[in-house]
């Protein structure tokens, strides 16, 4: 492993969704708690409404396919309507403020992160006109995966226009991916299932989405995962260069794909810190949660910094004054863990 990886901080992120619907506020807060070394983030806000949500929000940027929304959910259209516009405007509001914010840093960060949703679960949230998902058909899975690699080259150039001269970090979040891998989606009607997607297939849609997110300037792309039946190994061998999954309920075989692919290079986003329920956990717990599976998987200390602290999902249920509480409670977990690295 390079000398400059080996010696990096553990540092933390979160995973994107946010409460409230202020996007200047948002930015506010992420980029003051989220300083150096940190990796600040773009936020998405569901409160909003329609088009502020994740799939909406990515669904947004396919080029050449429309979407609107139907009592089920997103569809594909032949021509976008006002839920695809307020999309666009949504996302269009969140830019300007983020370099209306970054403008105004006396220093700006280091690295900057978005996020969208993967090839995968885009095909298992949109419909087509017959109100089956666009899962079920092959060329529909293969048209948005290529519209999606035609979107982000547009979308990273205006991120980068915002956050001039920053280090640009993409996640790509596949929350549907055990369940499209494994065959388990039901069809509209219920009584059965959509058939599986291939690995082979998957990996290629992975492929061509980072290989147009780079091609436009991403210098990091990791993929987000669930924690149960993440396809590690397959994320890796389509090019990523991490994973991002909620520590809870990682198996014993997982930690050690994780830990291969440590000592391959790659990087770790740990959900470390559990937002499901009650009171945040306490610091000296959740460092503990990685680096006691961390040890006794024979991995040094000095590869720590492979690592990046996450929450274990998402933030846009909680109050803005309790996310706020969290990203400071995942920067105090970062330093818990270099303290740790240094013996």
């Amino acid at each position: 492993m390079p000398a400059e990886a080996a010696a990096k901080e553990v540092t933390a992120t979160a995973l994107g969704p946010w409460p409230g619907e202020d996007p200047l506020e948002a930015a506010r807060i992420i980029r003051g708690e989220l300083g150096s070394p940190h990796l600040p983030f773009l936020a998405e806000l569901p409160d909003r409404g329609v088009g502020s949500d994740a799939l909406g929000r990515t669904a947004s940027l396919l080029e050449e396919l429309a979407v609107d929304v139907q009592p089920h959910g997103w569809r594909l259209v032949d021509r976008p309507g006002k839920d695809m516009r307020r999309a666009v405007s949504a996302l269009s509001t969140d830019l300007n403020v983020l370099a209306d914010v970054a403008g105004a840093e006396d220093v700006p960060a280091d690295e900057f992160k978005v996020q969208l949703v993967g090839p995968l679960s885009l095909a298992a949230g949109l419909y087509l006109h017959n109100g089956e998902r666009a899962l079920l058909d092959h060329g529909a899975r293969r048209d948005i995966a290529a519209s999606l690699a035609a979107g982000v080259v547009g979308y990273l150039t205006r991120v980068a226009a915002a956050v001039p001269g920053t280090r640009l970090v993409v996640q790509m979040d596949e929350p549907a991916v055990a369940a499209v891998l494994a065959g388990t989606i039901p069809t509209a009607s219920g009584y059965r299932t959509l058939r599986a997607v291939a690995a082979s297939e998957a990996r290629e849609s992975w492929r061509l989405v980072m290989d147009a997110l780079r091609a436009a300037g991403a210098a990091d792309v990791v993929v987000s995962f669930p924690e149960i039946e993440a396809p590690i190994e397959l994320a890796l061998a389509a090019g990523a260069d991490g994973v991002a999954l909620p520590l809870k309920a990682l198996t014993n075989r997982q930690w050690e794909m994780v830990a291969g692919a440590v000592e391959a290079g790659k990087q770790f986003w740990a959900g470390a810190l559990d937002v499901s329920a009650g009171p945040l956990p306490r610091v000296a717990d959740c460092v503990e949660s990685v680096w006691t599976p961390w040890r006794q998987l024979g991995l040094p200390a000095a590869l720590l910094g492979a690592a990046r602290v996450t929450p274990s999902a998402g933030l846009a249920g909680i109050t803005p004054a309790q996310a706020t509480a969290v990203l400071g409670r995942l920067t105090q977990v970062a330093d818990g863990l270099n303290q740790r690295a240094l013996g």
